[in-house]
């Protein structure tokens, strides 16, 4: 049961793209917070995905199976309406520098307006992590470099497969 009230829901959204350490260090800590934490992988193609939507999620359920209160689920459109469909009154953003923060008000000023009876909570990272982002997880694996302790070991098999794969094609 969550501290905060009885059956509180939150939706946790994401491209995931790929999950990192980061992100499971935000889950861990949300989860302690809530009945029920649902993982919300963004259907964004705009953003072209290393990882399909069914890829992102089936990692993410891998790398979450121990937690009894965390969901993983996929959504496109509007945050808050699939935050709504899944009876969720919270939406955990996390929060990595002040950059961060610009962007995430503006998104959960927007979301208060479309929807005021859903509330949005940011969560600072941790300081081992807050350097960590799925765009330089990507971006550091394609230069070769190590990823180890980034991201779980999941996450980064599949990462050096589909790398291996590109550069051999």
């Amino acid at each position: 049961m969550g501290l905060l009230s009885t059956n509180l829901i939150a939706v946790y959204p994401g491209s995931f793209d790929p999950i990192t350490n980061g992100h499971l260090d935000l889950i861990a800590r949300s989860a302690r917070f809530v009945d029920r934490l649902i993982l919300g992988v963004l259907q964004n193609e705009a953003k072209q995905p290393l990882f399909t939507v069914e890829e992102r999620a089936d990692m993410l359920r891998e790398v979450v199976r121990g937690y009894d209160n965390v969901e993983v689920d996929t959504f496109n459109g509007l945050l808050v309406e699939f935050a709504a469909a899944r009876k969720a009154s919270l939406i955990v953003r996390g929060i990595r520098a002040i950059s961060d923060y610009e962007y995430e008000l503006q998104m959960a000023l927007m979301n208060r307006r479309l929807r005021p009876e859903i509330e949005t909570v940011f969560m600072m990272a941790s300081e081992a992590h807050s350097f960590v982002s799925s765009r330089l997880v990507k971006e550091v694996i394609r230069l070769g470099g190590n990823i180890s302790g980034l991201v779980p070991p999941v996450v980064e098999a599949a990462l050096k497969e589909r790398f291996l794969a590109k550069a051999m094609s």
